[in-house]
């Protein structure tokens, strides 16, 4: 019944995106401007690390005792994951529903899939209460569905790099500019470290909106220790944490943004459920956290069973050269056992500049195609490419567990294998693995 519904509201709008506020208001407008009775609303952009920023941020809450709604995008195995309200997945019957509710008001009219399930997420949230209400815009930020709230209380800024340029323009100051809109007069901003052209973007709005900003490297630091842990440090604390539960080098800096959030959080005058935040309840967060599909060990399932001893299979959803990046450095590590790759990407993504930084990690590759997206690579494809990124051994797979199967059959071992690319392709990976 869902997938029926969802369906339908696919076949709204002949765009999958087209960005643009006026649906969505229209939409909301109908359903009575649930985007205005909402708890406090944490507002998130960027290129890479929106979702696991959230993710420590939704840990942190919890750890506290405090109730967070949360909306992300897009869901990996049940489009129910988008829309947590106080905590809790929806269960079908609710869900149900809601999009019934939803598809009833917008009356048939144009409208994206994206616009009229955030709507639905509005509208949910709106008559649940909880302390906090975390959301993910889902490309870019100016006319993102999510830009709807019109006074957050606190903006956040993730690393910010070339993505969805056909969308979002294909200069790193456009880009950095339709993220960086979420920024609201006098509205705290936490910023992470970007690059020069990007800092300069985020410099001018936040001038033109006076809006405070807390930069990553300049008003918080975050290190490892000595012993695994995390140092952060702050305008006015300092917090000694354990290593976050997150696998990566690169979630030290997700850490530390949601932690700076928190900070500021602490500063504000209202409401008083954030004033004092206690370390053990970061502390547990830091043990707690969750978020698949990003730079994750599989440790149980199908794919898992089919390993010969010794053998250890992970999973990570990036799908940017800025991602590549970040993963490459993580990886390069893992010099105990020869890493193997299994590679899908959607045709619109830069293919090239993932190989450039992540080409050059794998011992031999197997490229996929992502079942049930019609703008996927062909297996063929992905491998050509690869070659082409100097990875030697590369071939085509009809599927990731047939990759799987050859890869154990034909490379020496134990080893790691790494299904990387898409964070659809994960899902599929999450789904079929069980």
């Amino acid at each position: 019944m869902i997938d029926a519904v969802l369906d339908r509201l696919t076949g709204l709008h002949p765009k999958s995106i087209d960005l643009s506020l006026e649906r969505i208001e229209r939409l909301l407008a109908r359903l009575g401007n649930p985007e205005r009775r909402l708890p406090p609303v944490i507002h998130v952009a960027g290129t890479n690390g929106k979702g696991s920023t959230i993710a420590y941020l939704r840990a942190f809450f919890e750890a506290a005792g405090l109730r967070a709604h949360v909306y992300t995008s897009p869901h990996l195995v049940r489009f129910a994951e988008r829309i947590r309200v106080a905590g809790r997945l929806m269960d079908d019957d609710e869900l149900l529903r809601l999009l019934e509710e939803v598809e009833a008001a917008n009356a048939g009219e144009p409208i994206t899939f994206f616009e009229i399930t955030t709507a639905a997420a509005l509208l949910a949230f709106s008559r649940t209460p909880a302390d906090v209400c975390l959301l993910e815009t889902g490309l870019g930020g100016r006319l993102d569905a999510t830009n709807v709230v019109e006074r957050p209380a606190l903006a956040i800024l993730t690393p910010i790099a070339m993505d969805h340029e056909q969308f979002l323009g294909g200069r790193i100051e456009s880009i950095a500019a339709e993220k960086a809109a979420i920024m609201k007069r006098g509205v705290p901003c936490v910023v992470a470290d970007q690059g020069r052209k990007v800092a300069k973007v985020i410099e001018a709005r936040s001038l033109e909106y006076g809006v405070p900003l807390m930069k990553e490297g300049e008003d918080f630091f975050t290190r490892a220790t000595p012993d695994g842990g995390l140092l952060y440090r702050g305008k006015a604390v300092e917090w000694s944490l354990p290593a976050p539960a997150l696998a990566g080098g690169f979630q030290l800096r997700n850490a530390a943004l949601a932690l700076a959030a928190i900070e500021r959080l602490t500063r504000l005058e209202a409401p008083p459920v954030f004033a004092e935040f206690r370390p053990a309840a970061l502390a547990l967060g830091m043990k707690t956290v969750e978020w698949p599909a990003r730079l994750q060990r599989l440790k149980k399932g199908a794919l898992v069973d089919a390993l010969p001893p010794d053998w250890e299979l992970w999973l990570d959803g990036g799908h940017n050269p800025h991602a590549a990046e970040a993963l490459a450095r993580y990886v390069r590590s893992w010099r105990d056992k020869p890493l193997y790759g299994i590679l899908g990407m959607l045709s619109s993504k830069d293919v090239d500049g993932y190989l450039d930084s992540m080409g050059a990690r794998f011992k031999s590759l197997r490229g996929v195609a992502i079942p049930g997206e019609g703008n996927t690579l062909p297996a063929e494809a992905v491998a050509a490419k690869a070659r082409e990124h100097f990875v030697i051994d590369t071939k085509p797979a009809e599927s990731v567990a047939a990759a799987v199967a050859e890869l154990t059959a034909s490379q020496p071992g134990p080893a790691r294998i790494l299904i990387c690319g898409s964070l659809y392709l994960a899902g599929t990976v999450l789904r079929d693995n069980g």
